[in-house]
């Protein structure tokens, strides 16, 4: 008996909280109708908490990472341009081998890094990178020699440092 009343009064609470909660909603964005900027103070009032995953594929540039937005009085929100979409059997097949390809690129790149050759073509593409940008900065800085712009200290004219002398206001 106790358990038929129950069921039908946790429904009714259930129904009263998440009218509370909707009304709530509602003032919420009554309140915040028309804004030029979007403030701190609207995004704590806005959204409970923002979860974010780890990345499906570490070391890799080109994967997922999932972000999660519940909002408050709504929960989780998904857009609906990240609502699944229903794959062709070719598109399936499309996804399959990209996949498999940066699976497969993933596992040599680990094999690298394991084995030091990765660490070995970092480092010669760094030096590449350091000697393009040198010369890069040699042009600019020789192009303002030309001009007059820049001197290097060594090219100054030799001046033995002089003794200032205060003004006897300054020596009291």
């Amino acid at each position: 008996m106790n358990d038929e009343i129950a069921e039908p009064e946790k429904a009714v609470t259930g129904y009263e909280q998440s009218r509370k909660s909707a009304e709530r909603f509602i003032a919420l964005i009554d309140k915040y109708e028309n804004f030029d900027t979007l403030t701190n103070t609207m995004l704590n009032e806005f959204i409970e908490k923002i979860l974010v995953h780890e990345r499906a594929r570490k070391g890799s540039q080109d994967t997922t990472q999932e972000v999660e937005i519940y909002f408050n009085f709504v929960g989780r929100y998904i857009p609906p341009a990240m609502q699944p979409v229903p794959l062709t059997p070719e598109e399936q097949e499309e996804l399959r081998k990209k996949e498999e390809r940066k699976d497969r690129l993933h596992r040599n790149y680990l094999r690298r890094k394991a084995n030091g050759k990765q660490k070995e073509w970092e480092e010669r593409y760094n030096a590449k990178r350091r000697a393009k940008i040198e010369a890069t900065k040699a042009a600019i800085r020789a192009e303002d020699m030309g001009k007059g712009i820049y001197i290097p200290v060594s090219q100054l004219p030799h001046q033995e440092p002089q003794r200032a002398e205060l003004p006897t206001s300054a020596a009291i």
